[in-house]
């Protein structure tokens, strides 16, 4: 003979126990399409962004600024790629 502690699941212990686990497989398979997603994707984000001198000539090409100010901010930015050595 078997000893129960209380009358058992109710009908409503049985639906949250269903909505738990369709919640909890869903969540894993989620997940699962997630990792893949960035698996495949891999660097390509990181790789997709412009340099700043490509930044710089979108902006003149906006006319965001003129040519001399793309002139002179090209200038600083290559110089400041360069280290600096003392002579």
């Amino acid at each position: 003979m078997m000893w129960w502690y209380g009358p058992g699941m109710s009908g409503w212990g049985y639906a949250l126990m269903t909505v738990s686990m369709v919640l909890f497989w869903a969540l894993i398979i989620r997940g699962v399409i997630a990792l893949v997603r960035f698996l495949v994707r891999g660097d390509r984000s990181m790789s997709a962004r412009p340099t700043p001198e490509q930044l710089l000539a979108e902006r003149f090409a906006r006319g965001e600024i003129d040519e001399q100010e793309y002139r002179q901010r090209l200038h600083t930015l290559r110089e400041r790629a360069r280290p600096f050595v003392e002579p």
